[in-house]
């Protein structure tokens, strides 16, 4: 069975609030997404992805076997990293370990190569999320470094690892 990337619909914000109420994901984001995190979040989250402009934001649903799996977003940078782009992923627990993942981050990578004039894009895992750095480097991106004590994640300094992706 394959993943698949497609737009985000209003119907997906319930499984949303579900995936985003796991503390095991949470600890791997950035801070910021209410908790709880409520059905009416994931509507006003989906709404705004799908009224983005499409040259700044590239955001989709992953799913699997036909259910929602997970979210991706691909994001432009601005002034001189205006050809940059940040990718960011989560995929709901019951989800892992299944190559889904890796199999989206390199179908939106991409997608978003061959539609637009992005020149790199760019992820910064924990370090300590030795998963995400494993889908990112299945996944064709370079390691450039560790970035020390780069953020305060639940009240502990955080090492983060810097990777990319360039446009062939």
């Amino acid at each position: 069975m394959q993943c698949e990337i497609r737009s985000w619909q209003l119907s997906d914000a319930k499984k949303l609030a579900q995936m985003l109420n796991n503390k095991n994901i949470l600890d791997n984001l950035r801070d910021g997404l209410p908790y709880p995190y409520t059905e009416s979040d994931g509507k006003e989250y989906i709404t705004a992805m799908l009224n983005a402009d499409k040259n700044e934001v590239f955001a989709v649903a992953v799913t699997y076997g036909g259910e929602l799996a997970g979210s991706l977003g691909i994001f432009r940078q601005s002034n001189i990293h205006n050809k940059t782009a940040e990718l960011g992923y989560y995929i709901a627990e019951e989800f892992w370990n299944k190559g889904i993942a890796t199999q989206a981050v390199k179908s939106a990578c991409a997608k978003v190569f061959e539609s637009s004039d992005i020149l790199r894009i760019y992820a910064e895992p924990f370090a300590r999320n030795k998963a995400s750095c494993k889908v990112l480097e299945k996944a064709g991106f370079v390691c450039e470094g560790t970035l020390r004590a780069n953020a305060v994640k639940n009240g502990v300094v955080e090492d983060m690892k810097m990777y990319a992706l360039l446009k062939k």
